[in-house]
């Protein structure tokens, strides 16, 4: 029997354990993935995690659970050297893993745009690990300032999706916490969402923007548009104009950029984000045998956003593309397909835009249908990770004993 070719992926987010899943039912390919966390989760969840109103359990799904089901092998581990030529990944801790296919798929990290004082006094939602370290941190805030007879000072720089939500679920927090509630939220929250640009939302109509933001103020969020921060300190952001805004809880979610481990493959051609330049069938442009999908990749020819469609789309297409390739056939070019866009603020309001060909009714949704959609997006995520029972089961969960925060009210 002809030997395995071995295929090593970098990276267990949604387009690395997409790939790894898909790619391991092929009896010709040996899989090994290789991730610095323990367990699979939903990033785009990230700031309900943050929040505290999403539970680890039921939520966080073991690499060993995934491996075994899919039949392909899990080392929890970081990559500290990639040696293109010899074909050899090292890692962290010490295992040397030789390839005839890598899959980069080590996602994004914030990007402070160099801007001082971003890295030393702000908070960012890369990981499972920073939304733990941030819900510690909001949670120690909350509880001072209301025993201390003061205000939560709370700000959150960037307008995209994440810092929108974030806001929301933050306010969700304090409404759903023991001994807090929204009399508690309204007294104790003071909050700002800053955005650089003329809206927040601009991937959505003009129409979501001024919605949600009229949403947010209402639930206790100032929105600032058209302010740059140029600065940031321990007491606050500084502005562009000379203002200086002070909040003892400083969150950055701004902009993202590839992961710094992509730094480990020289040679490599790159965006400007330091995406790695991919062909149509996800190679990079200088090496063929190494691939690049989700957010630390970018087709030059048609840059996609960093979102979790797209990376489900691309580890799906991989794990169809990569054995044509290893049997020396050409598969089709990557097609991404826009299945719309949702954003859910909290238990308050959401928006959706969808293709009227391809679901939902679509147009332009808003509500708590909208709202159910969003939450329909991770659960269809989830099924297909821990299969439709369990998935089904942490719904119902979710349903009747939700998550509710612990703010030590």
């Amino acid at each position: 029997m002809a030997s395995q070719t071995h295929v090593v992926v970098l990276g267990g987010g949604v387009a690395g354990l997409e790939a790894a899943s898909s790619l391991s039912k092929n009896k010709d390919l040996a899989v090994t993935l290789v991730d610095r966390s323990p367990v699979h989760y939903w990033k785009p969840a990230l700031h309900e995690f943050a929040a505290g109103t999403m539970r680890h359990d039921g939520n966080c799904v073991p690499f060993t659970e995934t491996a075994t089901k899919n039949g392909f092998t899990f080392a929890q581990s970081v990559p500290t050297a990639i040696d293109r030529a010899a074909k050899t990944v090292t890692l962290e801790n010490g295992t040397t893993l030789p390839y005839s296919k890598l899959v980069v798929a080590l996602g994004s990290s914030a990007n402070d745009f160099g801007i001082p004082g971003i890295v030393d006094h702000c908070r960012f939602l890369d990981s499972l690990n920073d939304a733990d370290t941030l819900y510690a941190a909001f949670r120690e805030a909350a509880q001072s300032a209301r025993a201390n007879g003061k205000k939560l000072t709370l700000g959150i720089v960037g307008g995209g999706a994440t810092g929108v939500q974030l806001a929301a679920e933050f306010c969700k927090s304090l409404d759903k916490a023991v001994g807090f509630g929204p009399a508690v939220r309204r007294e104790l929250l003071d909050a700002v969402l800053i955005e650089t640009g003329p809206r927040i939302l601009p991937a959505f109509p003009e129409t979501v923007s001024t919605e949600s933001a009229q949403e947010l103020e209402k639930i206790g969020f100032s929105v600032r548009t058209g302010a740059m921060v140029v600065s940031a300190d321990d007491t606050g952001f500084n502005l562009k104009s000379g203002e200086h805004i002070p909040c003892d809880l400083r969150i950055w979610a701004a902009g993202v950029r590839a992961s710094n481990a992509t730094s480990l493959l020289d040679g490599l051609e790159r965006g400007r984000s330091g995406q790695l330049s991919v062909t149509p069938t996800l190679q990079t442009t200088q090496d063929p045998d190494v691939f690049a999908i989700g957010d630390c990749s970018r087709i030059d020819s048609a840059p996609l956003a960093p979102t979790a469609q797209v990376a489900r789309q691309q580890g799906e297409y991989l794990g169809r593309a990569l054995p044509q390739i290893v049997a020396g056939s050409t598969p089709p070019a990557f097609a991404y397909h826009d299945r719309g866009a949702v954003v859910a603020l909290g238990n308050y309001n959401g928006w959706g835009m969808f293709d009227p060909q391809r679901g939902f009714g679509g147009g332009l949704l808003s509500g708590l249908f909208a709202r159910i959609v969003h939450e329909g997006l991770y659960r269809q995520h989830q099924a297909g990770v821990t299969g439709l029972c369990k998935a089904l089961s942490e719904t119902l969960r979710e349903r009747f004993a939700p998550a509710r925060p612990d703010l030590g009210g």
